[in-house]
C-alpha cells in the first residue's frame, strides 16, 4: 500500500540533497521556507525536502523544483541571532510530489511514497559486497572520507539504505545524486553507485599522481638550491664577484663608507650577514635587502649649510607674501637666535588659519629664506599609527613611516619639514597617530626618534618642523602643547588688493599663456572683484576669479577680437557675470528684532544675523537655524535675563505667559555653535519685546551671564575683518577684549569704532534706537 500525505509543507533545498536515513543540519533563511518549517512544527513535525534544479534561483517556482524528494522529520529547531533558523532533520523515505496545493506564503504539496523495487535478492547481495569493496578502496584514496565511516556503513544489511548512506558521502554532482534518489529499483541503484565510485577512484588516483609530481618538483628545487650554494663557494674560491656574493661585497663596502653612526653600522653589518646566508628566493631575503637600502639612503650627518642673512631672508619673505607681519617677525627672530648661537634645536611652529591664507606657501618661503631643503607630508585623513612610526619588519611590504620617508626625500638632517593639515588626523583600531606625533614634535625627545621599521634611533632635533591647521580645537591637548601657535587671521581688502596685483595676476597671466601686455586689471576693478565676487578670509577664491578673467582674455586674444583687454569697474561684469555677493550692510534700514552678530569659523570670521519675533501664545521658546548646544544655552540665558529685568527694560511682566518667542538664525542648513552669541540674542529679544529697532551699522560679539555681565570671546581679529567686509561701522566687544584691538590691522581699525562693554545695559543703550511704542 502506498502512503500518501494530503497536505505537507515543502522545503526547497539549494545545492544539497537529503537521502533517507540521513541526519544533518540545515540553515533556513527564506521567508517561504521559514513559514513551511513553522507549519511543520505546528502539525506533526514532518516536512518534504526537495532539491532545486538551479541553486542560484532565490525564489523558485513549481518548475524549478525536482519532483522526487525525501520525507523528513524535524528533530530540533533553533533561531539564530541573524534571523535564520538552524534545524536538525532526519530523512525517512522517498516521496514524490503529486501536486502543488499552494505556493503563495509557503509551499504546500500533496505527495505519495515511491515504493522500492526488489528483483533478485542474490544479485542485490553480490552488488552490496562489490559496493562495500569499492567504497573501502575509495576511503583509502579520499581525504574527506575516513576509515571510521567505512566501518559504520559496513554493518548495514539493507541494500537500499546502504546505497543511500554511501551516496551521501560521495563528492559527486547534484544531478547524479538526484538520479540516485529517483531510482526505485534497488539493483539499478547499486549498479549506478558502483559506477560513480569507480569514476571517483580514477579522479582521486590522477590527483595523487599530480601531487607526487609536485613533490618531486619541490625536491628538485631543493637540490638546485644545494648545487647553487656549492657554485657560490666555487665562485668565491675563484674570485668571481658576480651573483649574490658580489652584491654582498658591494653592500659591505657601501656600509663601511657611509656616514651612519657606529651602532647603526653594527646593526647593518649584522643584517648583511643574515642576508648572505638566506636563500635568494626566500621572502625574508627581500625584506632584509629593503631594510639595508633604507639604512644606506637615509641622511645621517649630511646637512645643508644655512646662509643666514636677516636682511636677505626678510627680502625673500616679502617677495613671496604680502602682509603676515607677525609670522615674518617670528621667523626672523628664529634666524637671529640661530645666527648668534650656531646651535639651536628646531622649534615646532604651527601656522593656524582659514583655508587659502598661504600657510603652505609660507612654509616653502621659509625654507628658501634659510637655504634649506623643503619636504612636505599631508596628514589629512591619516588614522594609522604605522603611517607615522612605520611598520614592523615582520611581513613583506613593510616600510618606514612618513617621517623617515620625508627625511630620505629631503636628503639632509636639517630640512624644513611641513606637517600639513595636522588637525585632520583621526584614529581607529589601528592606533592614534596624534600620539605618535608627540615624540616627533617634542624638542626634548625627537633627538632619539624611533621608527618601527628602522628600529635604530634617528635624530630629528635639527629639523625645522612647521605644522599647519585650520582649527586648533580638533588637535589633542598634549600635541598642541608641543607647538608654538602663530595665527593667520586672514587678509584685509587692501592686502587682498596688493596680493592680487603683485602675486596672483602675474602668476595667472603666465599659467594661461598670456603676456603682461595682453591684460590689465585696474585697481577699482580689483577692489570690486574683492568686494562682490569673493567673501573669504584667504585668497584662493580670489585667485580663481583672476584665473577666470585670464581665460576669458585668452579666448578674446586668440579669436582676434582684441589685442589687449583692460578690465575696469564697469566692464568686469561682462567677464565674470553678475556679482556673487552684496557689499555693504546686511540690512538697508534699522530693524526691530534683527541683530547682527560676529562669528568665528574654521574658514575665518563671518557675520551672523539673529532674528527674534513674538506672538500670542503660552510662553513657548522656539529655537531654529540648526543651533548647537552652546548657542541654545546662550538663548536660554538671554531669555532668563530678560525675564528678570522686565521692569527696567519696560517689558510686560507676564510676557512669558502671553507670548511665544521664536529665535531664528538664517541659513538653517548650516550648523552653528559657539560661545559668543549671547549679547546678540539678548539684544534681538529685547528689541522684539520693546519694539525698539537695532542700528543697522552695529555688530556685536560676547557671551552673557544670567546677571547681564558680558564675557570675553576669542577670534576678535577675524570677526573684525568680517565686520569690515560687511560694511559695519561699529562693533560692540567685551571690555576684557580691549587689549586685542592692537592686533587688528590699522586699515581696518580706522574704519571701525570699537566700543568695549561689561554689561548688557550698555549694549542695549548703544544698539537700540527709539522708545517702546505705547498702547
Amino acid at each position: 500500500m502506498v502512503n500518501k500525505f494530503k497536505e505537507i509543507p515543502l522545503l526547497p533545498l539549494r545545492g544539497m540533497i537529503v537521502f533517507p536515513s540521513m541526519v544533518l543540519h540545515l540553515d533556513v533563511g527564506r521567508d517561504k521556507s521559514i513559514a513551511a518549517l513553522e507549519k511543520a512544527m505546528i502539525d506533526d513535525k514532518c516536512v518534504f525536502l526537495a532539491a532545486q534544479k538551479k541553486a542560484s534561483v532565490d525564489e523558485p517556482g513549481v518548475e524549478d523544483i525536482y519532483e522526487v524528494g525525501t520525507l523528513a522529520k524535524v528533530k530540533q529547531m533553533v533561531k539564530l541571532p541573524n534571523g535564520t533558523l538552524r534545524v536538525l532533520v532526519e530523512g525517512i523515505e522517498r516521496y514524490k510530489i503529486v501536486k502543488f496545493l499552494t505556493t503563495e506564503d509557503e509551499f504546500l504539496v500533496e505527495i505519495e511514497q515511491v515504493e522500492e523495487v526488489h528483483e533478485d535478492e542474490t544479485e542485490e547481495e553480490a552488488l552490496m559486497r562489490s559496493l562495500l569493496k569499492q567504497f573501502e578502496q575509495y576511503t583509502k584514496l579520499s581525504r574527506k572520507v575516513t576509515g571510521e565511516t567505512f566501518e559504520t556503513v559496513a554493518d548495514i544489511d539493507h541494500p537500499g539504505r546502504l546505497a543511500d548512506i554511501i551516496a551521501s558521502h560521495l563528492s559527486v554532482k547534484m544531478k547524479e545524486k538526484q538520479t540516485l534518489l529517483e531510482m526505485a529499483n534497488i539493483a539499478k541503484r547499486l549498479h549506478y553507485i558502483i559506477k560513480l565510485i569507480t569514476n571517483e577512484k580514477k579522479v582521486l588516483d590522477i590527483e595523487r599522481k599530480i601531487g607526487q609530481r609536485v613533490k618531486n618538483s619541490m625536491e628538485k628545487t631543493q637540490k638546485e638550491y644545494y648545487l647553487r650554494e656549492q657554485l657560490k663557494a666555487i665562485q668565491k674560491e675563484l674570485g668571481d664577484r658576480d651573483g649574490k656574493s658580489g652584491e654582498v661585497g658591494d653592500l659591505q663596502e657601501r656600509i663601511n663608507e657611509s656616514d651612519m653612526p657606529d651602532d647603526v653600522r653594527a646593526v647593518a653589518l649584522k643584517e648583511l650577514g643574515r642576508y648572505e646566508k638566506i636563500p635568494q628566493n626566500s621572502a625574508e631575503s627581500s625584506v632584509i635587502r629593503n631594510y639595508l637600502d633604507w639604512l644606506l639612503t637615509l641622511p645621517w650627518t649630511e646637512q645643508s649649510q644655512d646662509t643666514i642673512n636677516i636682511n636677505e631672508a626678510e627680502k625673500v619673505l616679502n617677495e613671496d607674501h604680502y602682509g603676515l607681519e607677525k609670522v615674518k617677525e617670528r621667523i626672523l627672530e628664529y634666524l637671529a637666535v640661530q645666527k648668534l648661537t650656531n646651535s639651536i634645536k628646531g622649534p615646532i611652529l604651527c601656522l593656524v588659519g582659514p583655508p587659502g591664507v598661504g600657510k603652505t606657501s609660507l612654509a616653502r618661503s621659509i625654507a628658501r629664506s634659510v637655504n634649506r631643503n623643503f619636504v612636505r607630508i599631508s596628514l589629512g585623513g591619516v588614522r594609522d599609527e604605522a603611517e607615522i612610526r612605520g611598520h614592523r619588519r615582520t611581513y613583506i611590504g613593510a616600510m618606514p613611516g612618513r617621517i623617515i620617508q620625508g627625511m630620505k626625500k629631503a636628503g639632509t638632517i636639517n630640512p624644513v619639514f611641513l606637517l600639513d593639515e595636522i588637525d585632520k588626523m583621526s584614529n581607529d583600531f589601528r592606533g592614534d597617530p596624534s600620539s605618535a606625533m608627540l615624540e616627533v614634535l617634542d624638542p626634548e625627545q625627537n633627538s632619539n626618534f624611533s621608527d618601527h621599521f628602522i628600529e635604530e634611533t634617528y635624530d630629528l632635533s635639527k629639523v625645522l618642523f612647521i605644522a599647519t591647521a585650520n582649527n586648533v580645537s580638533s588637535i589633542p591637548g598634549p600635541l598642541l602643547d608641543r607647538m608654538e601657535l602663530i595665527t593667520i587671521a586672514g587678509y584685509t581688502e587692501v592686502e587682498k588688493l596688493h596680493i592680487a596685483k603683485e602675486h596672483l595676476l602675474p602668476k595667472q597671466i603666465k599659467e594661461n599663456g598670456l603676456k603682461p601686455s595682453h591684460l590689465q586689471i585696474r585697481d577699482n576693478a580689483l577692489l570690486k572683484l574683492v568686494r562682490t565676487y569673493t567673501r573669504e578670509a584667504g585668497v584662493r577664491g580670489l585667485e580663481r576669479q583672476v584665473a577666470k578673467i585670464c581665460r576669458k582674455t585668452a579666448k578674446i586674444i586668440i579669436s582676434g577680437e582684441k589685442k589687449r583687454v583692460i578690465v575696469t569697474e564697469k566692464n568686469i561684469e561682462e567677464l565674470l557675470g553678475k556679482p556673487l555677493f552684496r557689499y555693504g550692510l546686511m540690512e538697508v534700514e534699522d530693524q526691530v528684532g534683527a541683530a547682527t552678530g560676529l562669528a568665528y569659523t574654521s574658514a575665518g570670521g563671518d557675520i551672523l544675523s539673529i532674528e527674534v519675533s513674538h506672538y500670542p501664545g503660552k510662553g513657548k521658546l522656539i529655537l531654529t537655524g540648526k543651533l548647537g548646544d552652546v548657542m541654545q544655552e546662550s538663548a536660554q540665558a538671554a531669555f532668563s535675563y530678560v525675564r528678570s529685568r522686565t521692569e527696567e527694560l519696560n517689558i510686560e511682566k507676564d510676557f512669558h505667559e502671553k507670548y511665544d518667542i521664536h529665535i531664528h538664525v538664517p541659513e538653517g542648513a548650516t550648523p552653528k555653535d559657539g560661545p559668543s552669541a549671547g549679547i546678540t540674542i539678548a539684544t534681538a529679544l529685547v528689541s522684539s519685546l520693546t519694539g525698539r529697532a537695532i542700528r543697522k551699522e552695529v555688530g556685536m560679539t560676547g557671551e552673557i551671564t544670567l546677571r547681564g555681565r558680558v564675557l570675553p570671546i576669542g577670534g576678535l581679529k577675524e570677526k573684525s575683518l568680517s565686520a569690515h567686509r560687511a560694511g559695519l561701522s561699529t562693533i560692540i566687544i567685551p571690555e576684557e577684549n580691549e587689549k586685542d584691538i592692537e592686533s587688528i590691522p590699522e586699515s581696518v581699525r580706522k574704519n571701525l569704532t570699537f566700543i568695549p562693554v561689561n554689561h548688557l545695559d550698555q549694549v542695549l543703550e548703544i544698539a537700540l534706537v527709539g522708545e517702546k511704542n505705547e498702547d
